[in-house]
C-alpha cells in the first residue's frame, strides 16, 4: 500500500544517542511531504486528464465507427443503385431492341404488302390496257368495214326519210 503524505508526517523514528539532527530530519520530511503531495495532486490531475481524454477518444471512436458504417452503407447503396441502373438500362435496351424488331418486321410486312399491291396494280393496268386496245381495235375494225360504204351508197326510201326527219324534229 503506497505511502500518503499523512503517513510521512506521522512517522516517528526511534531515538538513538548519536542519531540524526531531529530538526534537519523534520525539515527534510516536510519537503518530502510537500513534494509527495504535489506528485499525488499531479498524478490525480493527470489521471483525470487521461480519463477525459479516454472519454473523448471513446467519443471519437464511436464517431469513427459510425462514419465507417455510414461509408459502408453508402458504398452498398451506391453499388445497389449502380446495379439497379445497370439492370434497368439492360431492360430498356432489350425493350428498345424488341420495339425496333417489331417496327422493322411491320415495315417489312408493309413493304411486301405494298409491293404485292403494286404488282397487282401493274397486272390490272396491263389487263386494262389489253382490253382497251382490243376495244379500240374492235372499234377501228368496225369503222374500217365495208358496211359503211354500203350504207353511204344505199338510198333511203321516202317513208324512212320522213320518219327520220320527224324523229329529229321531236328532239
Amino acid at each position: 500500500m503506497p505511502l500518503t503524505p499523512l503517513d510521512i508526517h506521522n512517522k516517528e523514528f526511534t531515538r538513538s544517542f548519536r542519531g540524526y539532527d531531529e530538526d534537519e530530519v523534520n525539515d527534510f520530511l516536510d519537503k518530502i511531504i510537500k513534494d509527495y503531495e504535489l506528485v499525488i495532486r499531479e498524478k490525480k490531475e493527470l489521471e483525470e486528464k487521461v480519463s477525459g481524454l479516454n472519454e473523448r477518444l471513446g467519443h471519437f471512436t464511436n464517431i469513427e465507427e459510425t462514419l465507417n458504417r455510414s461509408i459502408l452503407v453508402a458504398q452498398e447503396t451506391a453499388e445497389e443503385v449502380t446495379g439497379n441502373a445497370t439492370k434497368e438500362s439492360k431492360l430498356i435496351i432489350k425493350e428498345a431492341e424488341k420495339n425496333a424488331d417489331r417496327i422493322i418486321n411491320e415495315s417489312l410486312s408493309k413493304s411486301r404488302r405494298i409491293s404485292m399491291e403494286v404488282e397487282e396494280l401493274k397486272k390490272q393496268a396491263k389487263v386494262f390496257r389489253t382490253r382497251l386496245k382490243m376495244l379500240v381495235e374492235a372499234q377501228l375494225d368496225m369503222i374500217n368495214t365495208d358496211d359503211w360504204d354500203d350504207l353511204f351508197n344505199t338510198e333511203m326510201d321516202d317513208e324512212a326519210t320522213m320518219e327520220y326527219e320527224t324523229a329529229e324534229n321531236k328532239s
